[in-house]
């Protein structure tokens, strides 16, 4: 493992940079992953607990 000191600026423009050596369909691929790890971490408000119960709901 190597310990590298750069600036916040540094660091960020090495990221992009290294994204922007993806190709595109690559990126995008990072883009869809980096968006499923996220959504996961927003809170849910309706939390339905999983059941192997046979519900019927009618709506009227």
């Amino acid at each position: 493992m190597e310990v590298v000191f750069q600036s916040k600026i540094e660091s960020n423009k090495k990221q992009q940079e290294d994204f922007l050596r993806l190709a595109p369909m690559e990126r995008f691929y990072r883009f869809l992953k980096l968006s499923e790890i996220s959504i996961k971490l927003f809170p849910i408000k309706n939390n339905k607990q999983k059941s192997n119960n046979f519900i019927i709901i009618i709506k009227e």
